[in-house]
């Protein structure tokens, strides 16, 4: 079980942490997205490089690499077949195969980890970006129904105030009770809402400029 989770850790934290911002515009447009704006390396900082197609790029691949994050968790959790003298909630005694309860905290483990890997790069110096992308992609590979609601509360968000920052925020504190109301039971405990909840704290924390900005009323507004 251990070897199994430093496993899922590893190569969540190894995917999450590729700076897709960062290489995209430094092989194309030979810059360091770093130094332009505010020095993140998602997608909002890459547009702010003046390459709309870099930016909608470095979108499609961070949510990829938190979507295989999640997705290899579920695939080798699956296939894993328990030993010994664990207790039932962790694996079935008749077929030796993990709950799906198990299952899904280790998924949920990995978009943690993933979403980290993102802000905390170990390529750059552990500097990286605010991992809405990141987040997006493991959610919809955790819980597709849940990140639905959350991605309509974001468009709605954003379609009324312009703000793309306050729809990131809104959407990320929202996918926790999203879950919790859509998910079936074996998908709400509280480790598992735990590890959700982490994960949209840590996309709530990347947005605390934001945050002192929009209080301020000097946030940039989408346009």
């Amino acid at each position: 079980m251990i070897k199994l989770v430093l496993i899922i850790v590893a190569v969540s934290y190894l995917l999450g942490s590729i700076p897709f911002g960062y290489l995209l515009v430094r092989i194309f447009r030979k810059e360091d997205v770093r130094l332009t704006g505010s020095g993140n390396i998602g997608a909002t900082n890459v547009a702010r490089t003046g390459s709309k197609g870099l930016a909608i790029a470095t979108l499609l691949l961070d949510a990829l690499k938190g979507y295989t994050a999640v997705a290899f968790a579920f695939w080798i959790a699956s296939r894993q077949r328990l030993e010994g003298p664990l207790p039932t909630s962790v694996y079935d005694r008749t077929t030796g195969a993990m709950t799906s309860q198990t299952i899904f905290l280790l998924a949920a483990l990995a978009a943690f980890v993933a979403i980290l890997g993102h802000m905390f790069t170990v390529w750059l110096r552990f500097k990286g970006g605010k991992g809405v992308a990141t987040a997006a992609g493991s959610f919809i590979a955790l819980a597709p129904r849940a990140m639905l609601v959350a991605l309509v509360l974001f468009v709605l968000v954003v379609a009324l105030t312009r703000y793309v920052s306050l729809g990131s925020i809104v959407a990320g504190a929202a996918f926790p009770l999203c879950v919790w109301w859509l998910g079936p039971g074996e998908r709400t405990t509280a480790p598992i809402l735990l590890l959700i909840g982490a994960s949209s704290l840590l996309i709530i924390a990347r947005h605390k400029d934001n945050i002192r900005r929009l209080l301020a009323g000097t946030e940039n507004r989408f346009r």
